[in-house]
């Protein structure tokens, strides 16, 4: 590890309290209470309603306006207020720092989703994934190899999470790496694991004459056609199905640049080694290789770190 000062200066030293290490020791006990009781009180709409209202809400009228049993009202806010989600002023109950960031930041809320609808049963066989060292929690929704063979399958809200997520995390990226991409010009480009054609579809608008080939898994290949179906410069972007965990499968030639974008990192050292000397042995002493990847450790911030770092355990766990 190579960690950014802030991180080392966190991460190297310990930070706690030993009433507040005991209290997150707990948190951690409780986490799945915790998760689901946070997740309902956004559902249930009680975050956006403290939200909108300035001098709070008592539990009554919590209960009045969501149409909710007291009681069930009572256990979520009683859970939250010890969650810190929640105040208790003047026998009302107000939003809390921590409740607002839950209701209104994005990402908070992309992450809630992706982890209830896509990992949360699966996260349970996270014991045997480690010892086997194969996504066993991806059973809960079938039996594939990789959730990507599966995605085109998985329960509506589970995909609609799973694209989510995915979306959210590497179109944030694409402005500042059209620019470093095509001041090379690239008149072709190989999107290796490009799922649904995000990247090339912006690949295709910055630049009027690069055509665009996708190689990813045949199910992929079929998901990637249908979304970019009607989108301006579809008819430059193709797709090439293969399974790039198979050693034996070779990468195609001919193209001035490969990309790759939060790819890798699916993968084990050694798969990771057999993709990109394929990707090598295709290319000609003009091509260039560009390699997108998110490192837990080269965060300016701990929270970008932390979610890194879980995140790479739904790779281990289901993808």
């Amino acid at each position: 590890m190579k960690m950014f000062p802030s991180l080392e200066k966190k991460y190297t030293k310990e930070q706690l309290r030993v009433l507040d290490a005991q209290r997150l020791a707990h948190e951690i006990a409780f986490a799945p209470v915790i998760f689901q009781v946070s997740r309902l009180m956004e559902k249930f709409g009680i975050f956006r309603l403290l939200a909108d209202t300035k001098d709070g809400l008592t539990m009554d009228e919590v209960a009045e306006k969501t149409k909710l049993s007291r009681y069930a009202v009572q256990v979520l806010l009683e859970s939250s207020l010890t969650i810190g989600t929640v105040l208790y002023e003047n026998e009302r109950f107000v939003i809390s720092k921590a409740g607002w960031i839950l209701h209104t930041d994005p990402l908070a809320s992309i992450n809630l989703r992706f982890n209830h609808d896509v990992n949360y049963l699966g996260m349970y066989h996270m014991e045997e994934a480690l010892l086997n060292g194969k996504p066993e929690g991806l059973k809960v929704f079938g039996q594939w190899k990789t959730i990507y063979e599966g995605l085109s399958s998985l329960p509506d809200e589970a995909r609609k999470s799973w694209l989510d997520f995915d979306h959210f995390y590497s179109d944030n990226s694409f402005d500042e790496a059209l620019e470093i991409v095509f001041s090379y010009k690239p008149a072709t480009l190989l999107d290796v694991g490009g799922n649904t054609g995000r990247w090339a579809l912006r690949c295709v608008d910055y630049d009027g004459n690069v055509n665009v080939t996708i190689m990813d898994l045949p199910q992929q290949i079929g998901m990637m056609k249908q979304q970019i179906a009607g989108k301006n410069g579809e008819e430059r972007i193709h797709g090439h199905g293969a399974d790039l965990l198979d050693k034996n499968e070779p990468f195609p030639k001919g193209f001035d640049a490969i990309w790759m974008s939060q790819f890798l990192d699916c993968f084990s050292e050694d798969e990771i080694t057999s993709i990109v000397r394929r990707a090598a042995a295709s290319m000609d002493e003009n091509s260039r290789l560009f390699i997108m990847e998110t490192l837990w450790d080269r965060q300016v911030n701990d929270v970008a770190a932390l979610c890194l770092t879980q995140i790479s355990l739904y790779f281990t766990v289901m993808a």
